[in-house]
């Protein structure tokens, strides 16, 4: 390794200006990917080797902090689906920039009146986070727009967040209130599964 940069001084993942920053030049990065210190994850992003993340999720994390995870993938997350996602489902904003990715992502656009309601961190290494929408706001985006997901995904993750303790539809009938548009059929569905 370079010896005026140690690996601890390295953090996970950074991006090429990061580096920059770090006094870490074009010509270290290469040296460190040649020996085996740094692997290149994506155009610009750089990850120590093992460093054990999923390098989509660092990719995205680094190239936007606005960056969600939703839909399928944030219920696959919270175990309220055994759909596996082909993609990365990723909300931004409306009308904010979309970053281009090595990353297999589908975006989408959620509005920003409510684009941060129930939106946490996941926490990837050291102190980088990527959010993720909560298991309650994720079943009622999956209610929001069961017409391009389908009914049957939006009712199983329904069904098994009601089956885990602590959870009450009250709770998650106060968040739809945000959500007008998911509030019938997820109030309809509530009904019938007590």
């Amino acid at each position: 390794m370079i010896s005026y940069i140690s690996s601890t001084t390295i953090p996970i993942a950074l991006t090429h200006a990061q580096a920059r920053d770090l006094g870490i030049s074009n010509r270290d990065l290469a040296k460190l990917t040649a020996q085996g210190d740094l692997e290149r994850i994506a155009r610009g992003i750089y990850a120590r080797v093992g460093h054990g993340a999923d390098p989509d999720l660092l990719e995205l994390a680094l190239r936007s902090p606005h960056t969600t995870l939703c839909l399928t993938t944030a219920l696959a997350h919270h175990d309220l689906t055994d759909e596996i996602p082909h993609t990365i489902d990723v909300a931004l904003p409306r009308h904010h920039w979309q970053p281009k990715t090595r990353a297999p992502v589908t975006w989408h656009r959620f509005d920003r009146d409510t684009f941060h309601i129930g939106r946490d961190d996941l926490h990837l290494a050291d102190t980088i986070t990527i959010a993720i929408y909560s298991p309650a706001r994720s079943i009622i985006d999956a209610y929001r727009l069961r017409h391009r997901l389908g009914i049957d995904l939006a009712h199983t993750a329904l069904r098994r967040w009601l089956n885990q303790r602590g959870n009450h539809p009250s709770e998650l009938l106060e968040l739809a209130r945000s959500f007008p548009h998911a509030m019938p059929a997820l109030r309809a569905a509530i009904e019938t599964l007590q």
